[in-house]
């Protein structure tokens, strides 16, 4: 493999260009109008503008990414995530231009890309799922008897989806029909596919995922597992690795599970699995992502490897060079997805002029980077700016590194995600272990942080007045 075509923008983009770097193979970059100036763009060997800044006028333009490779002469398309990386017709026109798709081929992206499909497939392995529909639901009256015998509350969720769209959370049966209805309807737009199914909910779980790796050999092996529990709006906002409830025979277990899973769609590359985790340390199937993970650098700081190392080599056809029992988890790792959001105003885009970007530095620091001081923050695209990822040798000090890597990391003219995770690394139910997937709502809901803030202000104002009142007394003259 001679060049690599890399379809995506920002970090993920010049992440991918500087492992292929290393390797000695060539890169070229495409970009739409609005990241001319963007890193991954003078980075590469190569770069192409293929349209307009929307994405749909850009990144999502499958058969004119194909047509720049192949007049570039490259060998393969990494897709990044998001974008085209979950398109199976995309996976498949790549293999048709006799061009290497970095990634599973497309029947394994049709079968985990649908929910219910997924399911199907794993079946054959006893993996444990939580209880709900196999097939999907648009009758209503059908619909609301079979979430009547599951039992309330219950979750709507869309069949072809993720990222929390399509996804609505019913108490009880009287909300059900509009619940449904708004569910079918956020399905359709996000996805062009309105079938939903109905899941019991679990009411607090822990979302714990497996990074596996598989080579076209037959050759499947996990790589431990990610804690993603921290969500606002069930999309991911802090990662770490290893979780701090699994126990080694839990983890096995569940390492088995996500093998299991990549064998039933005939898994080639690096994927993840997901699983909801209960208090009782139940574990259920969740889905799969066919691709790379925004987070999966923890998984490299903790296991040594380079991912994206790996994915080009089984997509050149390569084996996997080691085995399970190579695999040893060293110390602890922990990532902050830094978003031009605004926590506080319920993590919505906070976009414009970086007048500041300063990036923090440090031997336990590492920073997946895709803006400069100077650039504006795009309206067009998922508002992540890097992510911010420390290690130690312990969960504490990953922690306490982390803490002072934002502390050095410096953002003006946007709002940040960096004070939330102030906030998470030095909240009590984070550094006990003690928290699942209602972090948010739970303790960061604006007027508990307005409360807080209130309660601080009044000690403080209290401290300051018995300070002054000792100092009249102290300068009072004695009788």
């Amino acid at each position: 493999m001679q060049k690599i075509l890399v379809a995506n923008r920002g970090e993920i983009a010049l992440r991918i260009m500087k492992t292929a770097k290393k390797m000695g193979i060539k890169t070229v970059a495409v970009f739409s109008e609005a990241d001319r100036e963007s890193p991954h763009v003078t980075y590469a060997d190569e770069a192409v503008c293929i349209g307009e800044s929307p994405s749909n006028q850009s990144y999502l333009l499958g058969d004119k990414i194909i047509k720049v490779a192949k007049n570039l002469k490259a060998d393969a398309i990494h897709p990044g995530y998001g974008f085209l990386s979950e398109n199976a017709e995309f996976a498949e026109q790549v293999k048709a231009n006799q061009l290497i798709f970095i990634g599973p081929d497309a029947h394994a992206i049709k079968i985990m890309g649908n929910k219910l499909a997924a399911k199907e497939a794993v079946k054959f392995y006893n993996i444990p799922m939580v209880p709900g529909t196999e097939d999907p639901l648009d009758d209503i009256a059908e619909a609301k008897a079979i979430a009547e015998k599951i039992g309330f509350p219950i979750l709507i969720k869309a069949a072809a989806g993720g990222g929390g769209k399509g996804m609505r959370i019913v108490k009880n049966i009287q909300e059900f029909e509009i619940q449904m209805e708004r569910a079918k309807s956020e399905a359709l737009s996000a996805f062009g596919d309105g079938s939903v199914f109905i899941e019991k909910y679990i009411a607090s779980p822990r979302h714990i995922e497996i990074q596996i790796l598989a080579d076209s050999f037959g050759h499947t092996v996990h790589l431990f597992e990610r804690e993603c529990s921290i969500q606002r709006r069930h999309q991911k906002v802090i990662e770490e690795a290893p979780s701090t409830v699994l126990t080694p025979k839990l983890r096995d277990k569940m390492g088995d599970a996500a093998i299991h899973v990549a064998k039933a769609c005939n898994y080639v590359g690096a994927g993840t699995v997901e699983f909801l985790l209960d208090d009782q340390n139940n574990f259920y199937f969740l889905e799969m992502n066919t691709r790379l993970q925004v987070e999966h650098p923890v998984t490299e700081i903790i296991t040594g490897l380079d991912l994206v190392e790996l994915q080009i080599k089984i997509a050149n056809g390569e084996d996997i060079p080691f085995i399970q029992a190579d695999l040893e988890i060293s110390g602890h790792a922990l990532e902050l997805r830094v978003y031009a959001e605004d926590p506080l105003n319920n993590f919505l885009p906070s976009v414009g002029l970086l007048s500041t970007y300063k990036l923090p530095k440090g031997d336990y620091v590492r920073v997946d980077n895709g803006y400069t001081q100077g650039m504006t923050v795009p309206i067009y695209y998922d508002p992540m700016l890097a992510k911010l990822i420390t290690y130690g040798a312990t969960r504490e000090e990953a922690i306490l590194n982390m803490l002072n890597a934002i502390n050095d990391y410096k953002i003006d003219g946007v709002e940040t995600t960096l004070p939330f995770g102030e906030f998470v690394c030095n909240h009590h139910a984070f550094r006990t272990g003690n928290f699942d997937t209602n972090f948010v709502n739970m303790y960061y809901a604006p007027e508990l942080i307005d409360k807080a803030t209130e309660k601080e202000a009044r000690i403080a104002a209290l401290i300051a007045l018995k300070q002054y009142l000792k100092d009249i007394n102290q300068l009072k003259l004695p009788n």
